[in-house]
C-alpha cells in the first residue's frame, strides 16, 4: 500500500456524517475526547518515534446473523470480543435483553428449536480446541446468560439445524480436515461426527434436518480451485447412517452450496457462484430427483424466509423473491435504504424482516412497497471497538474500514463519522484528497472524496469471481490504483487497474500463474511489483515485475521462502518481507537480492510495509518496525501491539510521514524522524521594537545536507551543511508583538547514492 499526495495537507471541515456517527457521540464511543485527543503534530518527531493513541478505529454493533423467534429478532454479533447476542422486540423496537459468549469473534449462525424454547448459536473462532463453538440461550428466562453447548470437530460452525424431534446437526470448516456433518448424542452429552461426505470440500455452510433425513450442503467457498469440490449436496439417512449425493446437476458449477430450508414439503436451495449468477433451486422431499432451479441475480442465494409461494432471500447486496409457482427469481422493490449484506431474512405477519450489516432492521412489505427500519445502536445494541482491516490517511483524515462501514478519523480532533459501504474495505489508498478502497467480497474499487459532497461510490467493478482485494498501490507515472486481488473460489488471483483521470479500469487474471493470488503489489517507473502467495503460509512466493498499461510480465525471480506477505520500495530497492518472516531486498536493476534476512520475532505470517520518507516501515499483529535504508538492519518502532486486525495487519502514512496503525483495537499515530536527520532549534525574541525568529539546524547524519528554511516571513537556504555542524539565520519580523507560528524545515541529500528529503514543521510560541 502507498499512498499519492498531489496536494499539502489542508484541514477539512467534516461534511455530512453517515451510519452512526450520531448514536456513537451520544454513547461516548468511537471518538477520543477533546480533553484526551492529541491534534496532528509537527512530523516528523525530533528525538525519535512518538506514539498518540486516537481511541478505538472503528466502533458500531457488527453483526452476522439474525433469527426471529415469535415476535423477537435475535442477532447476533460480529468481529468483536466478548461475542453477544442480542434480542430486539420488532414491535416496540427495542432491545429487551441480551447476552455474552465467552469464545469465538463472531456469531456466524443461530436458529431456534420448533418450539421456540431454545436459541443455538454457532461460533466463528481464531483457533480450535475443547471451547465450546455451539451455545444455547433459554428464550423461556432472557435473563439467563447463554451457556456453552458443545463444541464440534471443525473450528468454525457456519450453520445449525434443530430436527423436529429436537436432535440438533452442525456443519462448518476451518479445521485441516474436510467438513464433517455433526450430530449431538444427547446420551453421550456431546456432538459426535457422522462422515465426511466430500473429502474434497472446504467448507460446509447449509444443514437442514428432518426426522428421517439430514440435508448437508457444502463445496469450496473459501480456498477453492485445484482440487477442491464444487457444489454438493448430500442427503443423510439417519436410521442407516449413509449418505447419498443428491446434488441437482444445474447447481454442480457453482463453487458451492450456500444455503438450505425445508418449508413444508420441499427443500430450498441456494448457491454461491463466482463465474456465473448463482442458483435457486425447490427440491420435492418425498422424491429430491424430482426439482426446479431458476437462476438467480448476482454471485449469492442466502437466508429464506416464505410467505405463501414466495421465497424470499439476500444476495450480497440486496434482497429477492423467489416465486416457486412461476419459478423465477426477481428483485424485491420498496421504499428505502440500500440494505447491504443481509444476514437474516424472516417472515411476520406479511412483512420481511431483514437483518442488514449496515446495523438496522428493515421491515419490508413486499406487496405494499414500504420499509421501515430499526437502528440497532439507537434501539439499544451495544457498539463496540471491532476488529479493522485497511487503513488510508490524507486529506485530514484518517480512514479504517469495517464491516459494512469505514470510519473517518479527523486529524483535527473532530469527531468521528462513518461511511456505509457494502461489504469490507480490506485495503485502501489516498490519492490526493480521494480514497480507494478495495472492498470484498466481490465489490471492486470504491471511492470517496469528502470535498465533492457526494456518498462513497463504486469507481470500477471487475469480475465477481475475483472478490477479495488484498493490497492497494498508487502508480504515479501510469496514474493508475492498482489493486492486487485473491479469487476465494477459483484460486490463482488478479491484478486490477483504475484511472482516476478518465475512469477506464482492466484487469489481469493469474499474473503469476493458475494458483498463486496477489498479496502485494507496489509500483515504481510505471513498473508494478507483484507478490504471490496462497492460502497457507508456505504457497507461493514469487516475485513478478509487471506492465499494467501492456498487461505483460517483464521478469520474474524465484519464489521466496514462503509466501509473499508485503511488498515495498525505496529508490531500486525491492522490500519483499515472506509470510514466514524473511524480509529480501531486491536491487530492481539488476534483478538480484543484496540483502536477505530473519525478523521473524517481528514478524510472522500476515504483515504490510509502506515507505515513508525514504525509510521502509513494516508491521506485523505484534509490532512496528522500520529498516535502515542503508545496510537493511531492522528497528522496532513500537513493539507489543497486539493488533486488533481481522484479516491482516496495515499501517498507512500521511503527508507530513506520520505512520497510523493500532495497538490493540485503537488507532495510534506514530511520529517518526526523517532522513536526513537534522535537529532544528526555533525561538522568538524581542529585539529592540523588532521581533526575531531565530533558527539553528544541525546536521546529525555522516554526509553534508542541504537545508531550505521557510517562514511567514521569508526563507533561507544553505547548501552543504557539514556532518556535525550546524547553520544559523535570524528572520526579522518588524514588529515588537509576534503571534505564534510554524518554520518549515527541508532537509535534502544523497545517502548511500540516493537523493533523499525530510520536512519538519517546527512551532514557535508568541513573543510579546
Amino acid at each position: 500500500m502507498q499512498n499519492s499526495y498531489l496536494s499539502r495537507r489542508t484541514v477539512i471541515k467534516a461534511g455530512g456524517t453517515a451510519g452512526l456517527a450520531a448514536i456513537l457521540a451520544a454513547s461516548g464511543a468511537g471518538h477520543a475526547s477533546a480533553a484526551t485527543f492529541a491534534p496532528l503534530g509537527s512530523s516528523p518527531a525530533q528525538d525519535g518515534p512518538k506514539v498518540f493513541d486516537l481511541g478505538p478505529a472503528i466502533v458500531q454493533f457488527s453483526l452476522m446473523s439474525g433469527q426471529l423467534v415469535g415476535n423477537t429478532l435475535y442477532i447476533g454479533s460480529r468481529n468483536v470480543e466478548p461475542a453477544r447476542i442480542v434480542a430486539l422486540d420488532v414491535a416496540t423496537g427495542l432491545v429487551v435483553a441480551q447476552t455474552e459468549l465467552a469464545t469465538g469473534h463472531s456469531v456466524q449462525t443461530l436458529t431456534a428449536d420448533a418450539e421456540g424454547r431454545t436459541l443455538y448459536a454457532g461460533m466463528l473462532q481464531k483457533s480450535s480446541g475443547p471451547q465450546a463453538n455451539v451455545y444455547s440461550w433459554d428464550l423461556r428466562d432472557l435473563g439467563k446468560p447463554a451457556t456453552g453447548f458443545g463444541t464440534i470437530g471443525d473450528r468454525d460452525v457456519r450453520d445449525i439445524s434443530v430436527a423436529p424431534d429436537g436432535t440438533v446437526f452442525a456443519v462448518g470448516g476451518g479445521s485441516a480436515s474436510a467438513p464433517a456433518l455433526w450430530e449431538f448424542d444427547a446420551a453421550a452429552g456431546k456432538f459426535v461426527s457422522r462422515g465426511i461426505p466430500e473429502p474434497g470440500a472446504t467448507l460446509a455452510r447449509a444443514v437442514a434436518a428432518t426426522n428421517d433425513t439430514v440435508f448437508f450442503g457444502a463445496g469450496s467457498t473459501l480456498n477453492g480451485g485445484g482440487n477442491a469440490s464444487r457444489a454438493c449436496l448430500f442427503a443423510y439417512n439417519r436410521a442407516t447412517g449413509q449418505f447419498t449425493r443428491v446434488t441437482p446437476r444445474e447447481l454442480e458449477t457453482d463453487p458451492s452450496i450456500r444455503e438450505l430450508a425445508i418449508f413444508g414439503n420441499q427443500l430450498i436451495v441456494g448457491t454461491a457462484a463466482s463465474t456465473e449468477q448463482s442458483k435457486m433451486a425447490a427440491l420435492e422431499l418425498d422424491n429430491v430427483s424430482s426439482y426446479r432451479v431458476a437462476t438467480s441475480v448476482g454471485i449469492t442465494a442466502k437466508a429464506f424466509a416464505r410467505i405463501g409461494d414466495v421465497v424470499y432471500f439476500a444476495n450480497e447486496i440486496g434482497l429477492l423473491q423467489y416465486n416457486l409457482t412461476t419459478n423465477a427469481v426477481t428483485p424485491v422493490s420498496f421504499k428505502g435504504p440500500e440494505l447491504g449484506e443481509i444476514w437474516g431474512v424472516d417472515a411476520l405477519d406479511g412483512k420481511v424482516i431483514v437483518t442488514s450489516a449496515y446495523g438496522f432492521v428493515a421491515a419490508i412489505d413486499p406487496l405494499a412497497g414500504s420499509c421501515t427500519v430499526t437502528d440497532l445502536a439507537a434501539a439499544g445494541a451495544p457498539v463496540q471497538a471491532q476488529t479493522a482491516m485497511g487503513m488510508a490517511a490524507g486529506g485530514g483524515y484518517v480512514y479504517v474500514g469495517g464491516n459494512g462501514s469505514i470510519a473517518r478519523h479527523s486529524m483535527t480532533g473532530e469527531p468521528v463519522t462513518y461511511l456505509r459501504a457494502p461489504g469490507e474495505a480490506k485495503d485502501a489508498i489516498m490519492v490526493g484528497n480521494t480514497l480507494y478502497a478495495g472492498m470484498y467480497s466481490g465489490q471492486g474499487i470504491w471511492k470517496y472524496n469528502p470535498d465533492d459532497g457526494l456518498p462513497i461510490t463504486q469507481a470500477a467493478a471487475f469480475p465477481k469471481a475475483q472478490n477479495r482485494p488484498l493490497d492497494v498501490t498508487w502508480d504515479s507515472t501510469n496514474g493508475l490504483v492498482l489493486v492486487g486481488a485473491q479469487s476465494d473460489t477459483e484460486a490463482g488471483g488478479s491484478l486490477w487497474s483504475h484511472d482516476p483521470a478518465t475512469g477506464a479500469s482492466r484487469h489481469f487474471i493469474n499474473p503469476i500463474d493458475n494458483t498463486q493470488l496477489l498479496r502485494a503489489v507496489v509500483a515504481q517507473d510505471g513498473v508494478a511489483y507483484l507478490g504471490g502467495g496462497g492460502p497457507q503460509i508456505p504457497d507461493g512466493g514469487t516475485i513478478v515485475a509487471f506492465d499494467p498499461l501492456a498487461g505483460t510480465e517483464l521478469w520474474r525471480i524465484a519464489p521466496q521462502d514462503s509466501g509473499t506477505a508485503a511488498l515495498a520500495i525505496q529508490g531500486h530497492n525491492l522490500y519483499a518481507l515472506s509470510r514466514k518472516g524473511t524480509i529480501t531486498v531486491i536491487d530492481v536493476r539488476t534483478r538480484l537480492p543484496i540483502h536477505q534476512a530473519s525478523i521473524k520475532n517481528l514478524s510472522y505470517g500476515f504483515g504490510a510495509m509502506v515507505t515513508n520518507n525514504g525509510v521502509v516501515y513494516g508491521v506485523s499483529d505484534t509490532n512496528v518496525f522500520r529498516f535502515d535504508p542503508f545496510n537493511f538492519a531492522v528497528e522496532t518502532v513500537l513493539a507489543d501491539t497486539k493488533g486488533g486486525w481481522y484479516s491482516g495487519s496495515h499501517l498507512t502514512n500521511d503527508e507530513a510521514g506520520n505512520i497510523y496503525s493500532l495497538r490493540g483495537r485503537n488507532l495510534v499515530r506514530i511520529e517518526v524522524p526523517g532522513r536526513p536527520a537534522v535537529a532544528v532549534e526555533v525561538t522568538a525574541r524581542p529585539v529592540g521594537r523588532n521581533t526575531q525568529i531565530q533558527v539553528e539546524v544541525s546536521n546529525t547524519e555522516a554526509v553534508p545536507v542541504d537545508v531550505d528554511l521557510t517562514t511567514a516571513f521569508g526563507s533561507r537556504k544553505f547548501t552543504g551543511i557539514e556532518p556535525g555542524t550546524s547553520a544559523f539565520h535570524r528572520f526579522t519580523v518588524h514588529s515588537a508583538a509576534l503571534p505564534a507560528g510554524e518554520v518549515t524545515v527541508r532537509a535534502n541529500a544523497v545517502m548511500a547514492g540516493e537523493a533523499v528529503s525530510s520536512t519538519k514543521v517546527v512551532g514557535y510560541t508568541a513573543s510579546v
